[in-house]
Parts: structure tokens; C-alpha cells; sequence
């Protein structure tokens, strides 16, 4: 479906752009047909900035995209996000709020399918609504401040289901709603995988992740970490920074130390790896590090493992 390869974003900065900021680095994965696969890292993991190069909102530095084996930026735009669209973590602000959420769905028939009969289009568009559990009595007509989070993330599901979407780009789509709603839209996303959708599902909760996802990929300033079979990376997690994270996760029985939050920090010679200035591992064997199997369908960027 989505192969990606040695997929580089780098930006200039410093005085006059001399120096380069890599927000992705050589990365390389795949995505299967009627698969979830979640990329996972903290803050300033580079997690978006791969969302966004799939999704053609921006040009990669080096390195390409396939889509179906095509390289995307071969493909025109309408011809590209027919099949591939993107759900983003504030839904508000995916709609304008001056007009009601009906247009969301007759700008995709104006776009995509303007031939199409507008009673025909008007029952599709309610068949959608009820499929991600809403009434389409209770919703059409409305505004979006009239609606909850929820109920506007998943009218931008229904939105894809009206295309003929075959992968879906879902960034932190539920890291703004609640607990009880959260579940609701993983169950969406489970049920459409069913259905023949595949999905990058960028996250960075580890529980979400799991819950959700066929293959799970570990960012990490920009580099994958760790790669492969969801249950074999959460339940054999071998690099160090997949470890730190499993550990992260609170518990409701025990309160962190000071000492447990604050994490140390050293200097990271040029070509080591990114995590060397945490781990606490970190020698002078950790550099030039590449993603090696170490089982199959489970792959990690670490010298010690």
C-alpha cells in the first residue's frame, strides 16, 4: 500500500541556514493492505512531519514515497487524495466555522464526484454518519460548535468513507477527546481496517498504540529505533529508548521518584545514535547504527542487541 524509503526531511537553520535540522532521518518502512501500523515517539519525534510528507502537505529533502508502487509525487493531487486523505488532532479546526458541516460532505461531491445524482449523494452521505455511530438526523444541519469533538472526529472518518479511501493518515485524532469517546474511535478505526482500509495511526501513547495496531515503528528524533510485530516490540522491547518509554507509563500504584524524572544528558557525538546522550548503555560501539533483525518480523537500531 504505503512504502516508504530512506525518507529524509531536513530544514535549514542556525545563522544565514548553514546548519541542517533533521525532523526525519533516512527512514524506511512499509504498510500492508488492510493494516494499522503505529508510529510512535514522544514530542519532537519527527511523528507529523512523516504524516504530512505522505499526505504531500510537504517535499521531502531526499528519498520517496510509494503509493500502490507509484511514486506520489508523480501523482496529481486529485488523483492522489481520492485514495489517501489524513484526520488531524484538533478537529475544530478542520472545519470553518462560519458554515454549517453539511459543506464538509458537498465539497468532496464537488471535488470528486460531481456527476453524481444529489438525492443518491444525500443518502450516502446519511449512510456514513450512521456508520461511524451517529445520527444524521441529529448532525446534518448544524454547525460545528454545535458539536462535540467527537462527534466532528468522526464526521472526518465519515468523510473518507464517502471516497474511495484506501489509507488513512490518523494524527493524534483522539489525544483532544475523552476516555469514554477515545475507544469509540479506535473500535472506527479497528472496523474499517476489517473493510479494506489501511492506516498510519501517529500516537504517542503507548497503550493506544497497542490496542490499535498490526505493526508498531518507535521514533526518535527523527530515526526509527525500533520496528516490527506489534505484540513482539511491546512484549520483547529491545532498544533502550523503547524500554524508557514502557517504563514511562504510569501506574496507579506507584508514584516516579525525582530521580526517576529526570533523565541524563550528554552530548551526542556526530554519527552515533540519536539516543545516545539517554541511554545509559551508550558506549563508543554506538555509531553507524542501522535497523538489524533480531527476529522475524521485529527489527532494532541498537549495537548491544
Amino acid at each position: 500500500m504505503i512504502e516508504v524509503t530512506n525518507l529524509t526531511k531536513a530544514y535549514n537553520i542556525g545563522s544565514f541556514g548553514k546548519e541542517k535540522f533533521y525532523a526525519v532521518d533516512n527512514v524506511s518502512f512499509k504498510i500492508d493492505d488492510n493494516q494499522i501500523v503505529s508510529l510512535i515517539g514522544e514530542s519532537g519525534s519527527g511523528k507529523t512531519t512523516i504524516g504530512k510528507l505522505i499526505l504531500k502537505l510537504i517535499k521531502p529533502t531526499s528519498g520517496e514515497i510509494l503509493f500502490q508502487g507509484k511514486n506520489i509525487k508523480n501523482l496529481k493531487n486529485k488523483e492522489y487524495y481520492r485514495y489517501v486523505q489524513g484526520v488531524f488532532q484538533d478537529p475544530f479546526s478542520s472545519y470553518n466555522p462560519i458554515f454549517k458541516i453539511n459543506r464538509v460532505f458537498d465539497m468532496v461531491r464537488e471535488e470528486f464526484y460531481p456527476k453524481t445524482d444529489k438525492d443518491k449523494w444525500n443518502e450516502k452521505v446519511e449512510k456514513v454518519i450512521s456508520e461511524v455511530g451517529l445520527n444524521p438526523k441529529e448532525i446534518l444541519g448544524k454547525f460545528p460548535h454545535q458539536l462535540s469533538g467527537g462527534q466532528l472526529q468522526r464526521l472526518l472518518i465519515a468523510r473518507t468513507l464517502l471516497m474511495e479511501t484506501k489509507f488513512l493518515v490518523a494524527d493524534e485524532i483522539i489525544s483532544m477527546l475523552d476516555a469514554s469517546t477515545r475507544i469509540d474511535i479506535l473500535n472506527i478505526l479497528i472496523d474499517l481496517k476489517e473493510k479494506g482500509l489501511s492506516v498510519l495511526f501517529i500516537t504517542h501513547d503507548l497503550s493506544l498504540g497497542y490496542y490499535t495496531s498490526d505493526k508498531t515503528i518507535i521514533l526518535y528524533r527523527g530515526s526509527i529505533m525500533e520496528y516490527g510485530d506489534t505484540e513482539k516490540v511491546f512484549n520483547n522491547p529491545l532498544h533502550p529508548y523503547t524500554i524508557m518509554l514502557m517504563n514511562s507509563v504510569p501506574t496507579m500504584n506507584k508514584k516516579w521518584t525525582k530521580e526517576e524524572l529526570i533523565a541524563e544528558s550528554r552530548r551526542t557525538p556526530p554519527g552515533y545514535c540519536k539516543f545516545y546522550d539517554r541511554c545509559p548503555l551508550a558506549d563508543k560501539e554506538c555509531k553507524n547504527v542501522q535497523l538489524k533483525k533480531v527476529e522475524e518480523e521485529h527489527y532494532v537500531a541498537c549495537v548491544k542487541k
